[in-house]
């Protein structure tokens, strides 16, 4: 039983005892004690003031006397005004460090079947163009939060939508046809999705161009931009393809094989995948069907030029297009059409969005839309939103000159990561094969941590230079401390070969202090599933490294001449190794064996 537990049933049993009264556990509230007072663990002694109707300094002595009599895990007390400072017993801490250390996953929970199932979408990319950073943040954000989700002992599928079909795509597609001259990713060098790209910016290019001789021949620009001949060929391909048009269907079928190779391998490199992918293709005729299906039943309503309507007036919210006039879908029937699919798909008790805060408000009708179209999961669907994320003004440029491209800048930490690593001398006597995996997993590990350590809420600017730092809130601060630990341990196993603890062994106040974080890491994951924050996770693995160490810089490990310390601090080293591993992969992170 965890410590905490031990005293929170103490407790009742000592008010019981001591004033005839049975009280739940939410009243037995245990906190760390502050700093500046002697102690481990505080019980706020307030609630049963009245019960024992006494002054709450003579009702906190009370309870401590008894404690210490009656539980094992206190070892000493002290009184300021109503709280209760208790001391924990060494042999407590270090049973809970056996406890620890015998869980491979210690503070992470495991699903069953009978466990609840939870969907998460995210990435959502276009096939008209490479991911970019807004999808990095997305795609870091979207993995770690399944594997929290994971660790909280849900089932979890990662589910990615893929937006395949419309006016954009076939900007890519008519560009190509018009200038391409055949070209292929395996004739240019080019990643698929890269190719495509560029062939959309080339016909912004050629569209642009354009729109410019109209006004300059005495056109209004917002008639330019819907008469430029351009425009008109594309939406007459979106006709085509809408159409099924053999030819226009086998072109698309081709460009969009390119572009998903390419996301495989940027996925891949970004260390990210998904259990099913979906894409708006199939999904946009299910969403129209569930739409005229929700009509019928007196759902919606359509209006005199044919378009359809959902009226969200009593939810405070105004009408929302669920159909044009011409029939077309909108993005909230593709959702609608998605969430059908999925549900047919898999038996989901929750369903996760992870999409930027510029969407706020179509979730909040999605959620209204998918509770009245029977979905169980509909009211209660959460949307994961998140704020934008920049990096500094001229710090790295894209192929496309506005927009910053993942493959360039995750290829950008790599090298940054290589280059600092061989300055500070952290590559020692490895192989250039070892150095360039070090540099990956270092690199890699500073991106990701840099984003997700901070609240998901908020905008962020994303700063190389800053993230690829060895001291610091930093993912290399935190990776080049386990290393250090496994190069300990592998040092010690040499020498002494780690055995079992003496449970009366002493241990001094920073060794407490390491086992007593350890010990928060349950709750910390805990607490990342309940808020559906990733950086959650980050902040507690930086907590948890800077105790670490602050210990070791005051005492030593394998130089320790008593072998009874030397095995407890082996011990704590293993844990606080473990404990980092199974955080930072939490949030997707590697961590190495030797730095």
């Amino acid at each position: 039983m965890k410590i905490e537990q031990q005293i929170m049933t103490a407790a009742q049993a000592a008010v019981k005892a001591l004033y005839g009264q049975d009280v739940p556990e939410k009243m037995v509230q245990l906190q760390k004690t502050r700093s500046e007072f002697e102690g481990n663990l505080t019980l706020v002694v307030f609630p049963f003031v009245k019960m024992a109707r006494k002054s709450p300094e003579q009702t906190a002595q009370e309870l401590g006397e008894y404690l210490q009599s009656n539980c094992e895990a206190v070892e000493k007390f002290n009184v300021v005004k109503g709280f209760l400072n208790l001391s924990v017993s060494n042999k407590a801490w270090l049973t809970l460090l056996a406890d620890i250390d015998a869980d491979a996953h210690y503070g992470e929970k495991t699903a069953d079947e009978g466990s609840p199932l939870v969907m998460i979408e995210y990435s959502s990319p276009n096939t008209n163009k490479p991911l970019h950073l807004g999808h990095v943040r997305n795609n870091l954000l979207g993995w770690s939060l399944a594997q929290i989700m994971q660790a909280n002992g849900n089932r979890v599928v990662k589910t990615n939508i893929v937006n395949d079909r419309g006016i954009h795509i076939c900007k890519s597609m008519l560009a190509w046809l018009k200038w391409g001259n055949g070209e292929t990713p395996e004739s240019s060098g080019k990643k698929g999705d890269h190719l495509i790209g560029d062939y959309y910016v080339l016909f912004d290019k050629h569209y642009r161009e354009e729109i410019k001789e109209m006004v300059a021949q005495g056109m209004d620009e917002e008639k330019a931009k819907q008469e430029a001949p351009l425009i008109k060929e594309a939406h007459e391909m979106l006709v085509k393809w809408e159409q099924n048009d053999p030819e226009v269907r086998a072109l698309w079928e081709k460009m969009n094989a390119w572009v998903y190779a390419g996301f495989d391998e940027t996925y891949q490199k970004m260390g990210v995948n998904f259990d099913k992918i979906y894409y708006e293709s199939q999904t946009y005729l299910k969403g129209k069907a569930k739409v005229e299906e929700g009509l019928q039943k007196g759902l919606f309503e359509r209006h005199d030029d044919g378009s359809v309507w959902a009226d969200l007036t009593n939810e405070g919210l105004d009408q929302k297009l669920l159909l044009r006039s011409d029939g077309t879908s909108v993005y909230m029937t593709q959702d609608i059409g998605t969430a059908e699919m999925r549900f047919q798909d898999f038996p989901i008790d929750k369903m996760i969005y992870v999409v930027g805060n510029e969407q706020n408000y179509h979730f909040q009708v999605l959620s209204i839309l998918l509770d009245r179209l029977g979905f169980k999961w509909g009211k209660e669907l959460v949307h994961f939103s998140y704020g934008m994320v920049e990096l500094p003004n001229g710090k790295m440029k894209s192929r496309e000159g506005t927009v910053v491209d993942a493959d360039d800048l995750m290829e950008l930490m790599v090298e940054d990561a290589y280059k600092t690593s061989m300055e500070l001398g952290k590559f020692g006597d490895m192989t250039e094969e070892e150095r360039k995996e070090i540099a990956r997993i270092v690199g890699m590990g500073a991106l990701k941590y840099f984003i997700l350590k901070v609240d998901a809420r908020k905008n962020m600017l994303f700063n190389p230079e800053e993230s690829i730092d060895f001291n610091g809130n930093t993912g290399p601060f935190i990776q080049y401390t386990h290393a250090r630990i496994r190069s300990i341990l592998r040092k010690a196993q040499d020498t002494c070969p780690i055995g079992s603890m003496n449970p009366m062994s002493p241990i001094s106040p920073k060794e407490v202090e390491l086992i007593q974080k350890m010990s928060e890491y349950g709750a910390a994951v805990e607490q990342a599933g309940k808020d559906y924050s990733p950086s959650g996770i980050a902040n507690y693995c930086y907590e948890l490294t800077k105790v670490f160490n602050q210990f070791y810089h005051d005492y030593s490990i394998l130089n320790e001449k008593d072998e009874q310390k030397k095995l407890t601090r082996l011990v704590i080293a293993r844990n606080v190794a473990k404990i980092l591993k199974n955080g930072m992969a939490l949030l997707g992170i590697e961590v190495p064996e030797r730095m």
